[in-house]
């Protein structure tokens, strides 16, 4: 096998089995949460251990690659995802499934950037054009397969084995490596700027457990603290001679827009979907298999719309064209909020359907952020666009599950069945998640055409000696 060849193979496992990773896990939520005995607060953590050092990470770890080398880098990245992958199927109980998941998500923030610059190293503009294809499309199909593996695996084999899936990829990754990467590193780079990531993170961290924990008594301490260290970090930036995030990016409205409008994205979507299995188990009492497939029906639907979306840039541009994708998004949301007092799959499809129709359209919120800053700022903006893609989804597990968990409650509390209660708190979040996406459309609109004197467009090169 070339090292083309062996790049492009690595490449597609590594976007395949970091993404499936974070979707699979929802289809197996709810045998997890019966075999652990796990109350709703509990079970996020599954998926925002992973989902928060992911992000946390990222910004630093393209530096520290550097520094250590992309072969050294990898290999202690894929071990690490492996031995987290192990610990998590043989878990036994909650805080030791949560820390393998920590394990996995600080592994993939390294194997993610560590593999994408495989790109630009191992691969001529032609094969960076087919790597780049590749890995959207393995990002979809985990997308897609995700829900659908991890009903099929619950079902046949126990929710293990939505951990133990990934030791193959590993293996195969491991592999390939040494065709794939040399030994060299930069030792005198830059030093990565880490205590303020491991503020940020801190700060995200007890944010996100504030929203989690029911209990008032913590929350108000959780909250302070993230408060507290997320005020420290912003006054460590405003002041520092190198910053975490350049000020150029921080100004630029479309860019500092793009990142919003994708977080409010995020907290509406990421949440829905992780309570989606759940729901379709306790409420309408379907097996991890049928309540996983539904899911299938958006990744369908983008698929499907993904071809149009050229043309809709080329007639409304890029910020017509992402507000309009989040609307339809939105009335996706409050369509299945309309049916979801009936106990049938069918009345969902159309609400599934649009939301993945709509999400296609969303695909140029990226690209013109990109677009919009100077080549020598293009990484970061990279690692920052892909942080807040996972921050989002985790807070968004987060913030739909606290709605969610309150409006059960009322309800247990005023005596309805347990499917009911659950039904009652989804149709919440389902609510609140279409206002946050619709508030997105709106503001898309408004950010994402600004003019070209607030941008830091790439013509600005020009300017740099």
């Amino acid at each position: 096998m070339t090292r083309r060849t062996s790049t492009l193979v690595m490449i597609a496992l590594g976007a395949f089995v970091t993404t499936l990773d974070n979707t699979i896990v929802a289809a197996g939520a709810p045998s997890i949460a019966r075999d652990l005995a796990l109350d709703l607060g509990t079970l996020q953590w599954v998926a925002l251990g992973y989902m928060l050092p992911f992000a946390g990470l990222l910004l630093v770890a393209g530096t520290l690659i550097d520094r250590w080398g992309r072969r050294a880098t990898l290999l202690g990245g894929l071990a690490a995802f492996g031995a987290g992958a192990a610990a998590g199927g043989f878990a036994e109980t909650a805080w030791l499934l949560v820390a393998a998941r920590v394990v996995q998500g600080m592994a993939a923030a390294f194997l993610v950037p560590g593999l994408l610059s495989m790109l630009r190293t191992n691969l001529d503009a032609r094969g960076r054009t087919l790597g780049a294809a590749i890995w959207t499309a393995c990002l979809a199909a985990a997308l897609a397969l995700g829900p659908a593996v991890g009903g099929i695996l619950c079902a046949s084999l126990g929710w293990s084995w939505i951990f133990f899936v990934n030791l193959p990829f590993v293996a195969a990754m491991l592999v390939l490596l040494p065709a794939t990467t040399s030994r060299g590193r930069d030792p005198g780079g830059p030093r990565p700027a880490t205590a303020p990531m491991v503020v940020v993170t801190a700060s995200l961290v007890l944010l996100t457990a504030a929203l989690v924990e029911p209990r008032a008594a913590t929350t108000s301490p959780l909250l302070a603290a993230g408060i507290a260290l997320g005020g420290a970090f912003l006054l460590r930036e405003r002041h520092a001679r190198t910053r975490l995030v350049p000020p150029e990016l921080t100004k630029n409205r479309v860019f500092a827009g793009s990142l919003v409008v994708q977080l409010l994205w995020g907290l509406g979507v990421s949440g829905v979907f992780f309570f989606t299995p759940l729901l379709h188990q306790e409420f309408l009492g379907l097996g991890p298999v049928g309540a996983a497939l539904p899911l299938v029906l958006v990744a369908v639907a983008v698929a499907a719309a993904t071809p149009l979306v050229p043309r809709a840039v080329a007639a409304w541009g890029p910020h017509r064209t992402v507000g309009a994708g989040l609307a339809v998004v939105a009335a996706g949301l409050f369509a299945l909020a309309a049916v979801n007092h009936v106990p049938a799959i069918l009345p969902r499809t159309p609400g599934l359907v649009l939301i993945g129709a709509g999400s296609a359209f969303t695909v140029p919120l990226t690209s013109h952020a990109l677009d919009v800053v100077a080549e020598r700022h293009s990484g970061t903006a990279s690692g920052l666009l892909t942080a807040s893609r996972e921050l989002s989804s985790a807070l968004g597990v987060a913030l739909i599950g606290a709605v969610l968990t309150a409006v059960r409650s009322m309800r247990l509390d005023a005596g309805a069945p347990a499917g009911t209660a659950l039904a009652g708190g989804y149709t919440a979040g389902l609510l609140a998640a279409a206002g946050l996406t619709l508030g997105g459309a709106l503001l898309a609109v408004r950010v994402l055409r600004a003019p070209p004197s607030e941008t830091s467009s790439p013509r600005d090169k020009r300017a740099v000696p």
